[in-house]
């Protein structure tokens, strides 16, 4: 099932990363921009009404943590 969002002012490929997938490590915007070609070139904050493909990360995320103790 493809998820779409349509930013409002004052978005950016961050903000609306960390709405859709929750914490972000930086994967998750990089993974949102390669999926929306060009929205990179749009600006740091987003326009209104641009059509956002959120992709699906469930398949490709993995969570890494910090070792304290071996």
């Amino acid at each position: 099932m493809t998820t779409t969002y349509t930013s409002v002012a004052g978005d950016t490929a961050d903000l609306i990363a960390w709405r859709y997938y929750g914490a972000l490590d930086g994967r998750q915007a990089e993974q949102l921009l390669a999926a929306n070609p060009g929205l990179a070139e749009l600006g740091a904050v987003l326009p209104a009404g641009v059509v956002i493909l959120l992709p699906d990360l469930s398949s490709t995320a993995t969570t890494q943590g910090v070792r304290l103790w071996n």
